[in-house]
């Protein structure tokens, strides 16, 4: 089977080898399993501008390079308009050589992909939705419009779209799904120490707005003044970094807070297994991997109440959903600080539901969309 992959997600090529986007990479050797070739449309980068990136390890790839496109300025909205005629050109007839496409959503290349697909109505046809679903967010027009597509079983024929979460009044095309890092031989034992040694907090993700960072430093700042021993280490880069890092000597916190830059799977597993929470005060998800890995190891999660986090934590049960009021939010983490059977307890049934999701699963879900 000759697979086709839509993506905004860039390629790196360095010394004749191709990188991309880490997680990505870890999707794609699963699918590599279940088809003979994999085809990509997709732009190409000439440095990784500090995205976290990996070696593709199999050769059996085609790649149709697609166009970026920057909308600053009315020259470069001009000529984005005739870039998209090329990318769509590209598309189809990469479109017409394979056997399976997938568009991976949100995107501007899936948007593209989400309208060419619509000549293509026999074609087998899946899409994996990594943004927000929930049908009452705020969202760019462009990924309303993705997802008016997606939705609509007249313009997406054949096609099964996964997305995070599970929503009211959605068509046949939509299909509840989710993402893993860990296998089942990785399952250990975990127990928590209690909080006599201090309270650990770990954020893992990107250090950009949408992220906010700087409320999970100002939460664990707020619960330090408060006399209470805690220690966040941040893991991972952005644009953000040198704002941080201003906040953190203004504030005299560096005694407290680390930035540890991007690590590798092996330093977040045991980053997650020595923390007691594991906290992401995003403003919008898709399924946040972080939260999902650290509720692994038994880190009891702090997350926004934005996409399928509400059922992830299943509505607080196995975790603490954030009003983004740093009162509020400290005076939730300190009950469970001074109440620490509820910690245990929360971090007991956050082990037993994140465990449901494997890469075996996983790998078995990706089989069942692939194979006929």
């Amino acid at each position: 089977m000759k697979l086709l992959i839509i993506s905004t997600a860039p390629f790196i090529f360095k010394n004749n080898e191709t990188f991309a986007y880490s997680p990505y990479v870890n999707e794609l050797v699963i699918y590599e399993k279940y088809c003979n070739e994999i085809n990509f449309c997709c732009p190409v980068w000439e440095t990784d501008k500090g995205l976290l990136i990996s070696k593709i390890p199999f050769n059996s790839i085609k790649h149709h390079e697609l166009i970026d496109s920057d909308l600053l300025t009315i020259k470069s909205v001009f000529k984005a308009f005739f870039q998209s005629l090329y990318n769509v050109f590209v598309m189809i007839n990469a479109m017409r050589e394979a056997d399976h496409i997938h568009l991976r959503c949100p995107g501007s290349m899936a948007l593209l992909g989400c309208f060419v697909q619509i000549f293509f109505p026999n074609k087998r046809k899946s899409a994996k939705y990594a943004g927000n679903w929930d049908p009452k967010s705020e969202k760019p027009w462009s990924y309303k419009m993705q997802k008016w597509i997606l939705n609509n079983a007249l313009l997406t024929r054949n096609m099964q779209v996964l997305v995070y979460g599970d929503w009211e009044k959605q068509s046949k095309n939509i299909k509840s799904f989710f993402t893993a890092t860990y296998s089942e031989s990785e399952k250990e034992n975990i127990e928590k120490t209690d909080f006599k040694n201090g309270i650990k907090f770990v954020f893992v993700g990107s250090l950009v707005s949408g992220k906010n960072p700087l409320y999970s430093i100002k939460l664990v700042e707020k619960l330090v003044m408060k006399g209470h021993s805690a220690t966040l280490d941040l893991y991972g880069e952005g644009v953000e970094r040198n704002s941080l890092e201003n906040y953190i000597q203004m504030n005299k916190l560096e005694s407290y807070v680390f930035l540890r830059g991007n690590n590798n799977k092996e330093i977040l597993k045991n980053a997650y297994k020595n923390s007691h929470f594991v906290v992401l005060p995003s403003k919008s998800e898709g399924w946040p991997k972080a939260v999902a890995e650290g509720m692994f190891w038994g880190c009891v999660p702090i997350a926004t109440k934005v996409s399928c986090v509400p059922y992830m934590l299943d509505y607080s049960k196995r975790g603490v959903l954030l009003e983004i009021d740093l009162d509020k939010d400290a005076k939730q983490i300190e009950n469970l600080i001074v109440n620490q059977n509820d910690f245990l307890k929360k971090s007991e049934m956050a082990i037993e539901w994140s465990r449901n999701f494997t890469t075996d699963v996983f790998e078995k879900e990706i089989a069942k969309l692939l194979i006929k």
